[in-house]
Order: structure tokens, then sequence, then C-alpha cells
């Protein structure tokens, strides 16, 4: 993330990792407990889209900051675009 992201923003994303981690905690004690492959199968799909809900806000992060920066700088917007798709790809 850039370095002058909205601290607020900053915050959030704190918040929803913190409370992926209880998940997957959770999910270490329901193998633990021996529980069913649905409920695992339910938690599972919960952390992986909250996990695509803090990347798409990270990734909407770098759009903004990439063009921006660009746009201050007299880039072409394209070059933005082109970045924010390598860095898209990485995620998906």
């Amino acid at each position: 993330m850039p370095t002058n992201v909205n601290v607020e923003l900053q915050q959030e994303l704190m918040t929803r990792l913190k409370k992926i981690e209880g998940q997957v905690r959770g999910i270490h004690k329901m193998i633990a407990d021996n529980r069913s492959c649905s409920d695992l199968v339910t938690q599972l799909s919960a952390v992986k889209a909250a996990v695509n809900r803090v990347a798409f806000s990270v990734l909407a992060c770098h759009l903004a900051h990439s063009i921006q920066e660009n746009m201050e700088q007299g880039k072409e917007i394209n070059d933005s675009l082109e970045d924010f798709m390598k860095v898209f790809k990485k995620f998906s």
C-alpha cells in the first residue's frame, strides 16, 4: 500500500484481517473437533470471500494511487492500467 493511504482504510483492513485470523483459528478447531466436511467447506468459503474483499480493497487503493501518481507525472492513464493489470493477474 502507498505510504499515504487513508488511515481509516488501513484500520478497516486490519480489522478485517483480524476477523479472518479468528475464522482460520475456528476452522483449525473444527478440524481438531472432527466436524463435518460440509461445515468446514462453509467456513473455508467464508474465509475465501473475506480474503477476496480485502484483496479487492487493496487493488482499488493501488489503482487509485497509481492513476494519481501517473497524472501528477504527466503520464498516460494506460500506464496505470497496464501496471494495475500486472498486479491484478498476481491476485487472480
